[in-house]
């Protein structure tokens, strides 16, 4: 549990996600754009005002779906650039913005 590092693969969905969906919504996002969730990368979703983060990652046993709220500001919107339907690969430093 809690193994996120530079050596994950973090793959950014280019489009804003309602964040009240769960597991399961994200879960059929990602099989939607015909990739594995199970993988080991880990899937970041963005709200779409930038205040909120959620990562889904596959541990061996299940998922676990990590939450970031920023009380103050946004996210850095350099990790934001790209527009599109999908993913895009993003690196442990944007992420870390």
């Amino acid at each position: 549990m809690f193994n996120l590092n530079e050596i994950t693969r973090f793959v950014m969905s280019c489009n804003p996600i309602d964040q009240r969906k769960g597991v399961d919504s994200r879960y059929g996002a990602i099989r939607s754009c015909h990739l594995d969730p199970s993988n080991g990368d880990v899937y970041v979703f963005s709200n779409r005002n930038r205040t909120v983060l959620k990562l889904l990652h596959w541990e061996r046993g299940g998922y676990t779906l990590y939450y970031k709220r920023l009380a103050i500001e946004r996210f850095h919107p350099k990790i934001f650039l790209r527009e599109g339907i999908g993913f895009r690969s993003l690196r442990w430093d944007e992420l870390m913005l």
